[in-house]
């Protein structure tokens, strides 16, 4: 655990007491803070008092003897519309934090500055492969010796992680929600993946969910920034942050685009990675043969994870031995079963348009399932990656949509996954790829991501397809 500073007998309000809210809970306490805990859900108040933590109904708060409210990531605190009691503390001018924010001044202590080696912090951020990023960040660091701990929008929450020893790591993934809100983001190496629309009712558009990613790297200035400059927003980052051309405190990543300049570029083409820096190439790894890394989505990812090991100290082929052995993360692009020269992938996480057209890219004679809850645009801007769709098998709440935006390619609508996976199963033939690359949310008939990919696993055992 994190133990706050700064709040030492002061009252600190939590609001949502979902994972992150407990720890938050927790965590002021170990610091010697009180915190006043309230959930409107009567679900959650239950689960936090049976872990002995105490509630205090914000909608009776005296906010004059508050020192801050911080607030789950899931609650709006500005768009669409601020949650009442978040309006509350606002109009009382009570501060209002997250547990990032808590994580970030709280880090640092009197233990961690005299260590010969003090603890560095590692924040990625990005629309799409954030997850894979850190989780693969963590794997290198771990495989080469270092000792490593993941936390953020993936696995253990920031406040929950073990106080960090001499010369770890931390790695973080960091949703828009957490790096708009916090109001201390000072990691020493920030990660920005990419970009495309997503969240864009909880930012107010486009422009205010970019402002929400740019924070991590505007607000607490990192050592070393890595950008990943295929889209305009990262490539005007990048030259927002570098003092000049050849400034290596940035480094430019790529997929699908050599990168040329005086300065400190990675770039994956063609199945390889090429690190170059002041115009001259010191290091190339093939991925081409990496089974945790398919696509070049995937290739993006591993440019992130490389510049930061190389940041870090780290040798190109202690790096690339390490990625190697990395065998990838549930639900992106995971190969979970292979049978009469059918592969089925699970890429659930694919939740948008634009990371189901990376996945669409990774593959080719795909039965591809897609549905669920869309989003705007549907599935119109994957058009382009139709010639590697033998057929489209559609479920869900907006299967309908994405039948009329498919015109007439080959589809079929289902009311189920489990019922698309089975025809898709029946109809595949050796060669194929039966992808689950949905490009929608799942909440129309699934509380997650997570859970509608096991619902996918399940389907294709049912099929009696036969696990390698």
């Amino acid at each position: 655990m994190i133990p706050v500073q700064g709040y030492e007998g002061r009252a600190v309000a939590v609001l949502g007491l979902g994972r992150s809210g407990l720890a938050t809970c927790r965590a002021l306490a170990a610091g010697g803070a009180v915190p006043l805990a309230w959930d409107d859900s009567p679900e959650s108040r239950a689960r936090a008092e049976a872990e002995g933590i105490a509630l205090h109904d914000l909608a009776r708060a005296d906010w004059s003897q508050i020192a801050a409210l911080v607030t789950s990531p899931g609650i709006p605190h500005l768009y669409p519309a601020p949650n009442r009691h978040l309006a509350a503390a606002l109009a009382a001018g009570v501060p209002v934090d997250n547990d990032i924010g808590l994580f970030f001044r709280s880090f640092a202590t009197a233990q961690t500055i005299e260590m010969d080696q003090p603890p560095k912090v590692v924040a990625v951020t990005g629309s799409n492969g954030k997850s894979t990023t850190t989780a693969l960040i963590h794997h290198i660091l771990t495989a080469m010796g270092r000792p490593s701990q993941m936390a953020g929008n993936i696995g253990t929450g920031v406040l929950s992680i073990d106080p960090p020893q001499e010369g770890e790591v931390i790695v973080l993934e960091l949703s828009s929600y957490q790096t708009e809100l916090a109001r201390a983001l000072t990691p020493d190496i920030a990660v920005f993946t990419n970009l495309s629309p997503d969240h864009l009712d909880r930012h107010g558009g486009m422009g205010g969910y970019f402002a929400a990613k740019r924070r991590l790297f505007a607000e607490g200035g990192p050592d070393r920034a890595i950008i990943g400059v295929d889209e305009i927003e990262g490539l005007f980052m990048a030259g927002q942050l570098a003092e000049a051309a050849e400034d290596g405190r940035v480094i430019r990543i790529s997929s699908g685009q050599k990168l040329a300049g005086p300065g400190w570029n990675i770039f994956a083409r063609k199945g390889f990675l090429a690190e170059y820096r002041a115009g001259r190439q010191v290091a190339s790894i093939d991925l081409r043969a990496m089974p945790g890394l398919p696509g070049a989505h995937n290739h993006q990812n591993a440019c992130a994870a490389y510049a930061v090991a190389r940041s870090l100290g780290a040798a190109p082929r202690l790096v690339e031995d390490a990625m190697a052995s990395f065998t990838g993360l549930p639900h992106r692009s995971q190969l979970v079963a292979e049978a009469g020269g059918v592969r089925y992938i699970n890429d659930s996480k694919a939740t948008n348009a634009d990371s189901a057209g990376k996945a669409l890219q990774a593959f080719d004679h795909i039965r591809w399932l897609a549905g669920g809850l869309g989003k705007d645009g549907g599935i119109a801007s994957l058009a382009p990656y139709l010639d590697r769709v033998a057929k489209a098998y559609l479920f869900g709440h907006s299967a309908r949509d994405f039948a009329l935006q498919l015109g007439e390619h080959p589809h079929e609508i289902f009311d189920t996954l489990e019922q698309a996976t089975a025809s898709a199963i029946a109809e595949a033939r050796s060669g194929d790829t039966v992808l689950l690359a949905p490009a929608a949310a799942s909440f129309d008939q699934f509380p997650d991501f997570e859970a509608r990919g096991e619902a996918f696993i399940a389907a294709v055992q049912a099929g009696h397809a036969t696990h390698e």
